[in-house]
């Protein structure tokens, strides 16, 4: 017997019973996201390795652990180029701002992304998968602390539009080139005498990015992180003044909020306003996000100040369902289409019935094959169509077609059908 293969480990079937969740989600984020003044992007799921390598840092868990990268085919001169699978969302759009000269538009420029494919080499949880779905948001070309508030204040719209309770908004400012070098000093003083005691990744972590110290998630470390010295105590002037502002400007919004000290950011590029969502029925984070002034410059761009957020979808629906809220029923079909015999010329009739239906926008189905009359009719209260309209030879000869009301609480002249002039059942249905 052959093998039979399944999806790869941290990969997932989209089943068309799952479609209403994610039609959900993407229909009322883009709405959200349009209100707001945030215009679609679309990028490549392949870019140069290095977009990733040079934004997200090295020593980060996603460039020395997550990245799906590979060696391109060698080209006429035989050099080969490393491309990745696009782990995070921020760096080709910052590209594509880049590429395409829209520094030179009137700023900020203001995108939105869904549902695009992420991919990163993690271990598997629930709601994160190693290939998953980002709904994102991105500013790009303004510092001004209110497009801080806006885009908090957008993606807490979003959750309250589709229902969910039990919302956090969790904000903190991990400052920027002035302040933080100081902070990370500071920082590292205090880890020193505890490093033997941390677990083997804060060790790399305390030399090559030891603000992501704070962003471990082993119980060993945990209460070291709660000890530790909080970056809001060091913040410069006026990366302290942007963070007052903020938060007035979320006050504003009617966005409640929580300070959190020792939130950072798992990519070296962020700056200032860092947040994250979580859901407190379950304490499990929905997304993250924040402000990476510099980063376009990493990428060879002009200096531009920059705020975005990603949100893994499949996350979303999870919570969705553990709130019990149902998406939006899918329309069922309007009509469907019965042969009370199966000779070519009823099949035929029945078949430019369906066209024409369909063709006038009307959702209609029909039964393949040779069903009986008794097993269509099952397959009418299947697929839960308003209407059976029924075609045999009489209805031909005398060019109707008879129309089954399919509602349980209807009369019994209409279960048994009337009959209604091939010219005018469009009419009738709609």
């Amino acid at each position: 017997m052959p093998e039979q293969y399944r999806a790869l480990q941290g990969f997932k079937d989209i089943l068309p019973d799952e479609r209403p969740y994610w039609r959900f989600v993407e229909n009322t984020a883009a709405e959200v996201a349009q209100l707001y003044g945030y215009r679609r992007i679309e990028t490549p799921l392949l870019e140069e390795t290095a977009v990733f390598r040079r934004t997200s840092g090295e020593g980060t868990d996603i460039v020395e652990k997550e990245m799906y990268s590979f060696e391109d085919r060698p080209d006429k001169d035989g050099h080969r180029q490393s491309l990745t699978m696009r782990p995070e969302g921020t760096a080709g759009v910052v590209r594509a701002y880049i590429e395409h000269g829209m520094f030179k538009l009137p700023q900020p420029v203001k995108f939105y992304y869904m549902s695009e494919p992420m991919f990163r080499h993690d271990k598997p949880q629930a709601g994160r998968y190693r290939e998953h779905h980002q709904f994102g948001c991105e500013a790009l070309g303004e510092s001004d602390p209110t497009i801080d508030a806006e885009m908090i204040g957008l993606l807490y719209q979003v959750y309250r539009q589709l229902g969910l309770k039990h919302i956090r908004v969790h904000i903190n400012s991990i400052g920027d080139r002035n302040c933080r070098p100081q902070y990370l000093e500071i920082l590292k003083d205090y880890y020193r005498p505890l490093l033997n005691d941390c677990c083997q990744d804060c060790k790399i972590r305390f030399y090559k990015n030891p603000l992501r110290l704070l962003d471990c998630k082993e119980p060993q470390d945990q209460p070291k992180i709660a000890r530790a010295p909080k970056i809001a105590d060091y913040l410069c002037e006026p990366c302290n003044k942007h963070f007052t502002a903020v938060k007035r400007y979320l006050d504003l919004y009617g966005v409640p909020y929580a300070l959190a000290p020792l939130l950072v950011r798992g990519l070296d590029y962020y700056t200032r306003t860092v947040f994250e969502f979580t859901s407190e029925i379950d304490k499990v984070a929905l997304n993250g996000g924040g402000r990476y002034d510099g980063l376009a410059e990493i990428l060879g761009g002009p200096p531009t100040p920059g705020i975005g957020f990603g949100a893994g979808i499949e996350r979303i629906i999870l919570e969705l369902k553990r709130q019990g809220i149902q998406p939006p029923a899918e329309p069922h079909s309007r009509a469907f289409v019965v042969a009370l015999n199966k000779t070519p010329e009823i099949k035929n009739a029945v078949l430019q019935l369906v066209a024409d239906l369909r063709h006038a926008d009307i959702k209609t189905d029909m039964s393949y094959g040779d069903r009986s009359f008794k097993a269509q009719m099952k397959q009418v209260q299947a697929s839960g169509a308003d209407y059976a309209l029924l075609l045999g030879e009489d209805e031909l000869a005398n060019d109707v077609v008879t129309v089954k009301n399919q509602h349980p609480e209807i009369s019994e002249s209409e279960q048994r059908g009337v009959q209604v002039k091939r010219s005018e059942l469009i009419a009738y249905l709609k």
